[in-house]
């Protein structure tokens, strides 16, 4: 097997990836397939890191638009992301992983605080660390927790996992059908064309500290380990110069996030 093209990184898995075909919760099926390739990176001796949302739960912004209090929403939203990291947790564990699930705030009977230099040692020890409750903080989505972990522990790459998309096109494919997808795209393209694949702070977070993206289709098959090997796969967004090529079938596209 060729050597792995990176040996840290972090994987950003949204509610929705989580939750499959189905309308809410956890797809059980989905899960395992989900932690069996995470695996499979740290048998590639890869150090990985996951951030997960907790859409398929809660949604913060969603309540907040209905009335509710936005930082209550948001605290929320937090505890939804960490029944998703036990979800995962437990199913990486049945599968013979070590893992550690670190949480923004304070769970003590279920989780590890969040603290830097422990999330590094216990990565090189080989465990896989899942970071849950977002940043800690209300107003921030768990895309800029993703992007802000990254850099925290060194990672070299964050792989944005979306749930049947397979990459960032310049414009929406399902009202422009000769939309193209971008190979590559800049930092500053993905911001100035506005097309959302993550919110402009998490984008701007990566391009200050020059964290390359991939996004990529969770379906598509062995999809983490292929991102995390560094086969071509998705959309790489960095600083390179932006590189469109023809409209793919198959995975449902969007122009962004």
């Amino acid at each position: 097997m060729a050597k792995p093209a990176y040996s840290r990184i972090l994987l950003k898995l949204s509610g929705e990836a989580l939750m499959g075909d189905l309308s809410y919760g956890i797809d059980t099926t989905v899960l395992k397939t989900i932690a069996r390739q995470i695996k499979g990176v740290v048998e590639m001796g890869i150090q990985a890191a996951v951030v997960v949302g907790g859409g398929n739960i809660f949604r913060g912004s969603a309540a907040s638009e209905g009335g509710m209090d936005r930082a209550t929403a948001d605290y929320a939203g937090m505890l939804a992301t960490i029944i998703n990291a036990l979800a995962l947790q437990d199913a990486l564990e049945q599968m013979g992983a070590v893992v550690r699930t670190q949480s923004a705030i304070t769970v003590q009977a279920v989780s590890e605080p969040y603290i830097r230099r422990r999330a590094i040692r216990h990565l090189e020890k080989g465990r896989v660390v899942v970071f849950a409750a977002g940043t800690g903080n209300p107003y921030m989505t768990t895309d800029t927790a993703a992007a802000l972990r990254a850099i925290e522990i060194d990672a070299e790459v964050l792989l944005m996992a979306k749930n049947n998309v397979d990459g960032v096109y310049d414009a929406d494919p399902s009202k422009v059908p000769s939309a193209r997808k971008f190979q590559t795209i800049s930092y500053l393209d993905a911001l100035n064309r506005r097309l959302q694949v993550m919110d402009s702070t998490a984008l701007s977070l990566c391009m200050e500290n020059n964290l390359p993206i991939i996004v990529f289709d969770l379906r598509a098959g062995s999809s983490i380990e292929r991102a995390a090997q560094g086969d071509k796969i998705g959309t790489v967004i960095g600083p390179h110069q932006s590189v469109l090529v023809g409209a793919a079938s198959g995975a449902r596209r969007e122009a962004g996030g």
